[in-house]
This record gives C-alpha cells, structure tokens and sequence, in this order.
C-alpha cells in the first residue's frame, strides 16, 4: 500500500489506541497503545506505554516510553528514558538519556550520552559514547568504539541523585572490535586490533594485533599481542 494511503494514529492528552500499520503515528501526553505498531514516523511525547513490537522508518522518543516486544528502525533519536523489553535493532541511534534494552541490541551508529543497559550483545559498526551514567552489556561487538565519561551534565546529576554510587563507567564481559578506545571500563577481556586504554580502566586481559596504548592510571591484569 502506498504510504499516502495509510491512515494516522494520532493520541492527545490521556488516551490509547490500538497497533496496526500507519503512516504517521503521534503521541503527546500520557498513551497505551495495544497491539503491534508498523509506521513510515513515529513520535512519542510523554508517558506511552506501548505492549508489542514497533517497527519504524523514523522514529523519535522524548519523555518515558516502554516498548514491551522488540523494536525496528531506521533512525531513533532519543531524549529521556527508554524501555525495550526484547530485542532492538537499527541503523542509527542517537541518545541523550538512558536505553534500556533486555534482549540484544544490534546498531549500525550509536552515538550520545547518558547510560545504556542492554541485557544480552551489543553490537554495533561504530559507538562514540559519553557516559553520564553506567553503560552495561553482556558481551560488546563493533568495528570501532569510543568511550569516554562526562560527569557535568543533567542526566549525571539525576542518576547521581538517585545512585550515588553508581559512576560513569562501562562494564561489560567481552569487548570485541577493530578499533577499541576506553576510558573508565571494567571488562574481563578486551581484543581488538588497535587498542587504547585510558584512565580509570580495570581490566583482566588484553590482545592486541596491531598497536597498544594503556594509561598508566589504568589496572589491567595481562597484555598480550595475538595473531602472528
């Protein structure tokens, strides 16, 4: 069907709807929707809770919104706190606040700051991640990775507020990927083909193929050159 012959979902105020396939999906206020959601646009403003899957050309979150299947996009821009009870998916995510996802998470592009929480492998082309609050995953996979921390701004402050002890750093099992670039990391394996590892860092073990930089503030247990 032709996009322009798709209907509209439109929620104002305090209301809910029901899935289907839209064209344009709007939602201000506080929303349930019931029901998988296909549309070309989503826009979520507020308080949604939405109970199966979203699948979206674009699709942008402001406010607190659950999404309680898995969710499918091409870009997602996000400001505040997201929710996904299953797996997540896309091209290009770009986040200012905090993603939780409890499946696995598979990105081309994942940009921002704030804190992420995925339940099981992330995996991504390139992450360059400001981090204001703990990012987590099981394991990590991607060609490039940059993680740095920012401690200043206002998601920091709330989750400081709400966790005192909960600090800017990233945790995860594994760390895989061509270029790794850390800063405030615990991990128990990182392998990549160049690697650098800045302050705050503690970790178990790392192989390296090509070239290696460790800060001397960084606690790292083994370094090991593989592949030749």
């Amino acid at each position: 069907m032709d996009k322009h012959q798709l209907p509209d979902l439109i929620i104002n105020g305090v209301s809910g709807g029901a899935g289907g396939t839209y064209n344009n999906v709007n939602m201000d206020g506080v929303g349930k929707v019931v029901g998988p959601i296909v549309a070309r646009m989503f826009k979520g403003n507020g308080h949604m809770n939405l109970n199966d899957d979203l699948t979206a050309e674009e699709a942008e979150c402001n406010g607190v919104i659950k999404v309680m299947g898995n969710m499918r996009f091409g870009t997602l821009k996000v400001d505040g706190v997201l929710n996904v009870g299953k797996s997540f998916r896309g091209d290009s995510c770009t986040l200012n606040g905090m993603v939780s996802v409890k499946g696995d998470c598979e990105l081309e592009d994942f940009v921002g700051e704030g804190s992420f929480n995925v339940g099981g492998l992330l995996s991504a082309g390139h992450v360059d991640f400001k981090l204001q609050s703990q990012g987590k995953a099981d394991e990590i996979g991607v060609e490039s990775l940059v993680i740095r921390q920012a401690n200043n701004g206002f998601w920091s402050k709330m989750f400081s507020g709400i966790i005192p002890k909960l600090r800017p750093e990233l945790c995860a099992r594994t760390i895989e990927g061509d270029f790794i670039d850390v800063e405030y990391t615990t991990a128990d394996i990182i392998r990549g083909n160049i690697v650098i590892i800045g302050p705050g860092c503690t970790l178990g073990r790392v192989e390296y193929r090509e070239q290696i930089t460790v800060h001397p503030e960084a606690k790292v247990g083994k370094v090991e050159k593989v592949g030749e």
